[in-house]
């Protein structure tokens, strides 16, 4: 609050009022702190954690051991000029359904899912495979739209079309 403000307040509002914390209240007050002491006895106790090893133990005749968590690529056939456009186009509309869907419709969601299809569209056309690769680019490029007005951010956005993708591309292999 600037300083203009609080004068006034204080020279027109808080003078006219007839309480006073002086007569009142015996303010300024005096306040008598006491030392605080915590009588902890023993150290706190906490449920011991069990942590699972993240690597996948090796099967017999295989060599070396694979980590558990595959890396999730677009398939080859998507790759295609043809096919990105398709896949791209499915992506603006699905995106753009499950915004509505899951905040509300508002013309943000238009613009995200454009955007978004683009960036997936040109990401394909450069043959990038990756997930995360695609992640990152499609957050970099819906950094560009204004979201004041909208419940959702980039990142939020961009990690929902990547959910979509992946969905469809489990469905689609299996």
């Amino acid at each position: 609050m600037s300083s203009w403000v609080c004068s006034y307040v204080t020279r027109n509002v808080v003078n006219l009022h007839p309480f006073s914390l002086t007569k009142h209240f015996d303010f300024p007050a005096t306040i008598r702190r006491r030392p605080v002491s915590f009588p902890i006895t023993s150290a706190p106790k906490f449920p011991s954690l069990k942590l699972r090893n993240s690597q996948s133990s090796t099967h017999e005749g295989e060599e070396g051991s694979e980590s558990s968590v595959q890396a999730l690529t677009i398939p080859e056939e998507w790759l295609l000029p043809s096919r990105a456009i398709e896949e791209s186009e499915w992506l603006r509309v699905t995106l753009h359904k499950w915004l509505d869907d899951e905040y509300c419709p508002e013309p943000t969601n238009v613009e995200i899912s454009e955007v978004a299809a683009k960036s997936y569209y040109s990401s394909l056309l450069e043959k990038e495979t990756d997930m995360g690769e695609i992640l990152l680019k499609m957050a970099q490029d819906l950094t560009s739209i204004s979201y004041q007005e909208s419940f959702h951010g980039a990142f939020t956005s961009a990690n929902a079309a990547i959910n979509l993708i992946v969905d469809r591309i489990e469905t689609g292999l299996l």
